[in-house]
């Protein structure tokens, strides 16, 4: 039967989620899409995921929501995470850590496990066990349960995505990298079966920075003063990857995708 899954890059602010509002549905029904896994690390006001959000964004269709450097951000997920499974924080906080790291989720008789892990380098505020060492561990958990293993990989380099790339080819399924919020143009299929991509890009603005309100972040790089930053409604777009499994658990094919979105109300922006 094998399992088709679309993983989206990044939402960013309330205009990512207004992507996934407005282009989710048509395109999980069109692609015949089994599984939604998506990175929500910046989906509340472009730093974080709040507890409404992420229970919106559910309703939206997503399965799975990952997260990154930033999932704490917002107070209240430290309590929510826990009774949301649907939810996923770095495999590689400390343990005691609210929340789970890893999860399988079943689609009727056929199983996706998803794995989160955060990079090392480029982090100044959040330093975790190496994820490295750690996916071999936690590959050895899951292998006996599901054959398809996803990973997402939020990091800040291309070096250490790439180095996770060569060093977990052929024992996970899929390694979709997040983080960097641009798409990038390498997706593949490696030695043994495992679908990658450096970057699965983001949801929300596509002429913004990275996400947020261009003169905002142009002023606090020349004055070297922090401002609030500003969410960006410009050349909206939905992007991801759609990849195909097999039933062992072997990529067949990884292919990325990029929705225009309308222009929203005014009433969507404000939401």
């Amino acid at each position: 039967m094998g399992l088709r899954v679309l993983y989206l890059g990044e939402i960013v602010g309330k205009a990512g989620v207004y992507c996934v509002k407005t282009a989710l549905a048509g395109l999980r029904s069109e692609r015949n899409i089994d599984a939604v896994v998506a990175n929500a690390d910046g989906a509340t006001g472009g730093f974080g995921l709040g507890k409404n959000h992420s229970i919106y964004l559910r309703k939206l269709g997503i399965d799975v929501l990952t997260g990154g450097d930033q999932i704490y951000y917002k107070r209240d997920m430290v309590t929510h995470i826990e009774s949301a499974p649907y939810i996923l924080r770095p495999a590689n906080y400390p343990p005691g850590t609210p929340g789970r790291g890893w999860r399988y989720y079943s689609f009727g008789e056929r199983k996706l496990a998803v794995i989160s892990l955060l990079g090392q380098s480029g982090f100044d505020r959040v330093h975790l066990s190496n994820p490295f060492t750690y996916l071999p561990e936690i590959v050895s958990r899951v292998k006996s349960e599901a054959a398809t293993i996803l990973l997402d990989f939020h990091a800040a380099t291309t070096a250490e995505k790439y180095t996770m790339f060569f060093h977990a080819a052929g024992t996970v399924s899929a390694i979709c990298g997040s983080g960097q919020r641009v798409m990038t143009a390498d997706a593949a299929i490696m030695e043994g079966g495992t679908a990658v991509i450096c970057d699965a890009g983001r949801t929300g603005s596509r002429q913004s920075v990275a996400g947020l309100e261009p003169d905002g972040e142009i002023r606090q790089f020349i004055s070297a003063i922090p401002e609030r930053s500003g969410e960006a409604w410009l050349a909206l777009e939905l992007q991801g990857v759609i990849v195909d499994f097999g039933d062992d658990g072997r990529a067949t094919a990884i292919e990325p995708v990029r929705v225009t979105c309308p222009d929203p109300p005014p009433s969507e922006r404000g939401n």
